[in-house]
């Protein structure tokens, strides 16, 4: 008689990279046309006025955005580059020390006298994986993708895109101003509740309390900015 084996595997997120690009495009692409169609709903006395500006800051926020992606993504590659080039100078100018910081990190895992020397020398052995060892294990730092300065821009730039086409929708439609934002205010704080409890699913956040934060801060911004322009327009000449 044979007994089923059940395998164990366990699932991991890999996908952490994208994800923290998709929150950073999304998230200021529902606040920030969003914020800048409330505040110039009490500035205008136009939903096409509206619509138009928000489509313009919408194409030039997620190419700014984009820009900032990609700009962050090669900086951190040419960071870890120059820390890496930095590292195979020490472990020829400064060996002996180099070989000390190795024991020290096995010692740290709680290995000591043999076993401490064995796995030292199986490191050292080996200059590449010595290298890898001292970036990962003493600088903390992974070799990022050479390709992720441009997914990274192009996630970002799309997401902004996707979350800015919510609060300007009803602009489009043939709705009066006040019920146009009306529209885009509900639309788009319940994009938002949704948009923070899957950001908090995918973080590990708890996910009521990003869904709410997620939303308040969209609400500030927007709230903020309507009451500025309306402060603002109150003041022109014919106050």
């Amino acid at each position: 008689m044979y007994r089923a084996v059940s395998t164990h595997k366990e699932l991991h997120f890999t996908g952490s990279e994208r994800v923290q690009d998709i929150v950073i495009g999304m998230s200021d692409g529902l606040t920030v046309p969003f914020a800048l169609a409330a505040g110039l709903s009490g500035a205008v006395a136009s939903g096409h006025v509206v619509l138009v500006a928000g489509i313009a800051e919408m194409a030039a926020g997620s190419i700014a955005m984009g820009l900032g992606g990609y700009l962050a993504a090669r900086s951190e590659h040419e960071s870890y580059v120059a820390e890496r080039a930095r590292e195979v100078r020490e472990i020829t100018e400064k060996r002996e020390l180099e070989i000390e910081e190795v024991r020290d990190v096995f010692r740290a895992y709680g290995l000591d006298g043999a076993a401490v020397e064995s796995a030292t020398q199986a490191i050292i052995s080996r200059p590449d994986t010595w290298v890898n060892f001292m970036m990962k294990e003493e600088l903390g730092l992974e070799e990022p993708d050479p390709k992720r300065a441009l997914q990274s821009a192009f996630t970002i730039g799309l997401a902004y895109i996707a979350g800015g086409v919510i609060p300007l929708a009803p602009y489009a439609l043939q709705l009066s101003l006040q019920q146009a934002l009306l529209v885009s205010v509900v639309l788009t704080l319940i994009a938002l509740f949704v948009f923070g409890a899957l950001k908090g699913r995918f973080t590990g956040a708890p996910v009521w309390r990003s869904a709410v934060q997620t939303m308040l801060v969209g609400a500030a911004a927007s709230g903020a900015a309507f009451l500025i322009a309306r402060a603002v327009s109150g003041l022109g000449p014919g106050a």
